[in-house]
This record gives structure tokens, C-alpha cells and sequence, in this order.
């Protein structure tokens, strides 16, 4: 289709609801989209009550479409010809559109905010349509199932012609909502919760447990491009990379195999907790999901999240398998995800884990084994390597192992 759009229409979504801090929240979802939208210096920006508008001054609608479709805190955009308030000029606009698109049916609707314009919206539909009819040869209408329907909005500032109406990223802008500490694995599920935060107006600083020689250079620069890819949908991560070979090595010997895992994952949730400390973080995400797993039956999830006062967020907690890949593949993390490099969780794996624990047995055991857990953590986190993620950062080369395991 010829770009005949001069201006996008920007419509906010949830925070409409927001009542008297609904004017921050637009202000943060502005200095978003015009973050985002930086390199295109011709782009003008201007507001009214509920709605944002972009003039495109020349920037073809292509190039700003992807970058709104990951912003959160919209709920849909539409490219339209803005045009004066008179009927002439709206059914010039609808003409246009009709002509770069080429339907062979279409339809016209309409709606009016500004009563002041002439025109009944019935009549509005009825003026514009017959005007394309007669100019355009073989169309015909359809108010079914059209080809094209053109929209027309008459408002007080302009009236406003387009044909689509793109979906949004949906939630609150990020950093609306404080600041989470994002556990973050090399697979599939944690990247996906953390979007879900992220689309709750919530700030992610992830964490990735690390652990040499057991996984490889290659396990942690998957992890760095999942980070990478969600800051596509935030402006920026901040990823901290931990070394967690001597408390995993110090807990297979030392604790029941069965419930190796599960002491692994409380020690994740205490350092987790340290550092959601020094970032004001006033919760930690993980994406367990109930039972998919051993180490994420109810018990174990009770047992884990009993090592930290801080509250844990499982957005995944009640999805399937199933429908957590499909959200991988729509925010585009699934193909990283899969590739065949195995994190730490994965390399110490008990080969028979315990589902059904209890506190007051695994806090024993750990009394019992009489391990340094404050000098283990405390190393841990002065060997911590911190990593700023962002759209701009170079993306880590996996092309020919994607080749290979797809």
C-alpha cells in the first residue's frame, strides 16, 4: 500500500482508569514514545484528553509502527490522514485511502465528538461513501465483511481518516509500577514472566545464576541476548550475572540429592533478596508455573519462597506449557530460548527430586550442614558482573546453532 498517512493516532488503554494519576501516567507513556521514536527528528508530538498524536512530517508510518507495537501503556494506534473539519477534505482523505489500497469492497464508519461539525454522523457515512463510489470503478460496498473499512473521526481538533486499527502492547508504562528482580534463566518460561511485568508497569533488574565450568560462555550469552530482547519492549535491562558454582558445589555435598534443587533455589531467592535491597526492588519474579515441574509443585514453591521476606510474582503460575511458548514466540524470545545450552538449574539436576517437601525438614537440614551462607552469598555478589542491556546493544551471534537445532 502507497503511505498516505500523516498522522498517527495513539489511544491509552488502561490508564484511562487511573483517575487522578492518570495525567502521570500519560506523561511517563509520552516520554516513552518519544524515547523510542528519537532517531526521527521530524516527528511532532501533541495531546488532548485521552489520545497522543504523532505527525509523521514525512517519516513513513513503517518505520514508527514496530517500535509502538512494544511500547506498554498503549492500547492501539492507527495511521490516518488528518484533514480540517469539512466534509469536502474527509471524503478527499477517504478517497485516498481507498485508492492506495485498491479493495474491491469496503464500508465507511463514523463517529463525532465534535458537535458543532455540520454533518450528522449517519449522513457523514452516507456523503463519504457515495463520493468514493462514484470515483473509484468496480467497487462496491460490503458492511459485512469488507475488503477496506475507511473510519472517519470527527473531533474538535481535526477530523481524522484511516482504515486500521493496530493492537497495542497493552498494560502501563514501564516504571509506573516500582521495580521487581527478575530471576532470569536461559529458558523459556522466566522471559515471558518477566514481559508480563514489565506490561504491568513494573521496572525488571534481572539476575542470571552462573556457574563455570559447569555451563558454558555460550549458557550465559543466551541469557545476555534474552535480557537484549526484552529491553526491545523496555528501553533497557539491567542484567547481573552471579557466580553460583561454590554454593551449588557446597550443597550437592551436603544436602539430600533429592532436595538438591530446591536448596539451590532458596539460596537464588536470598541473593535475589540482597540485591533487590540495593536497587529498591520491593518484590522478586520467577517463572515457575504450578507443576510443571518438580521443583514447582506447591510444596516446593512454599519451601522456596520461605528464604525471603520479600513477596515472590509468578505470572506464569496458572498457564500451560503450551501457552507459555506462544507468548515466547510472539515477544520473540522463544528461539533464543531453545537453544541447547544448559543453565545451572539444568546441570544439577537431581535425577529423583523431592515434590513434596517441608520447611521445617529443609531448614534442619541446613542447620545441620552448618554452611557458610552469609560468606558464600557475600561472594557471590562481589563477584556479581552487572551488564546495561538495550535495543542498541550489539546482539549475541547464535545464527548457525539456530540453523542446526531448528
Amino acid at each position: 500500500m502507497i503511505d498516505v498517512y500523516t498522522t498517527v493516532l495513539i489511544r491509552f488503554g488502561e490508564l484511562a482508569l487511573k483517575g487522578k494519576n492518570r495525567a502521570d501516567f500519560e506523561a511517563r507513556l509520552i516520554q516513552d514514545i518519544k524515547r523510542r521514536l528519537k532517531v526521527y527528528p521530524e516527528l511532532a508530538f501533541w495531546r488532548t484528553h485521552g489520545r497522543l498524536y504523532i505527525e509523521l512530517g514525512g517519516t513513513p508510518y513503517e518505520a514508527v509502527a514496530e517500535p509502538l507495537q512494544r511500547i506498554f501503556g498503549l492500547i492501539s494506534f492507527s495511521p490516518a490522514i488528518r484533514v480540517p473539519l469539512d466534509l469536502e477534505a474527509i471524503q478527499a482523505a477517504a478517497l485516498r485511502l481507498v485508492e492506495a489500497a485498491r479493495p474491491k469492497t469496503f464500508k465507511v464508519s463514523a463517529r463525532r465528538t465534535a458537535r458543532a461539525f455540520p454533518v450528522p454522523t449517519p449522513e457523514l457515512m452516507k456523503r463519504v461513501g457515495a463520493y468514493v463510489l462514484k470515483r473509484v470503478p468496480g467497487l462496491k460496498v460490503d458492511v459485512h465483511t469488507p475488503e477496506q473499512e475507511v473510519m472517519v473521526e470527527v473531533r474538535q481538533e481535526g477530523a481524522f481518516v484511516y482504515d486500521r486499527v493496530v493492537p497495542g502492547a497493552g498494560g502501563f508504562p514501564v516504571g509506573t509500577s516500582g521495580k521487581v528482580v527478575l530471576l532470569l534463566s536461559g529458558g523459556i518460561d522466566s522471559p515471558v514472566a518477566g514481559w508480563y511485568i514489565m506490561r504491568k508497569g513494573a521496572e525488571v533488574e534481572a539476575v542470571y545464576y552462573h556457574s563455570p565450568p559447569y555451563t558454558s560462555e555460550r549458557a550465559k550469552l543466551k541469557v545476555v541476548e534474552l535480557a537484549r530482547l526484552l529491553s526491545f519492549w523496555s528501553g533497557r535491562v539491567r542484567l547481573r550475572v552471579v557466580p553460583f558454582t561454590e554454593i551449588q558445589e557446597a550443597l550437592k555435598a551436603s544436602v539430600p540429592e533429592p532436595l538438591l534443587t530446591t536448596f539451590m533455589r532458596r539460596y537464588m531467592m536470598r541473593i535475589a533478596e540482597r540485591i533487590a535491597d540495593e536497587v529498591g526492588a520491593l518484590a522478586l519474579a520467577t517463572g515457575e508455573s504450578l507443576g510443571q515441574v518438580a521443583s514447582q509443585t506447591l510444596e516446593n514453591l512454599h519451601v522456596i519462597a520461605a528464604a525471603t521476606r520479600l513477596p515472590v510474582l509468578r505470572p506464569l503460575i496458572g498457564l500451560d506449557k503450551t501457552e507459555i511458548i506462544a507468548l515466547a514466540r510472539k515477544i520473540g524470545t522463544y528461539e533464543t530460548s531453545i537453544l541447547p545450552y544448559e543453565d545451572c538449574c539444568t546441570v544439577f539436576t537431581p535425577a529423583h527430586p523431592q515434590t513434596k517437601p517441608k520447611l521445617a525438614k529443609v531448614e534442619a537440614i541446613e542447620a545441620r550442614a552448618g554452611l557458610d551462607r552469609e560468606g558464600m552469598i557475600g561472594r557471590a555478589l562481589q563477584g556479581t558482573e552487572v551488564l546495561e542491556l538495550s535495543p542498541e546493544t550489539p546482539p549475541a551471534r547464535f545464527e548457525a546453532e539456530l540453523e542446526l537445532y531448528l
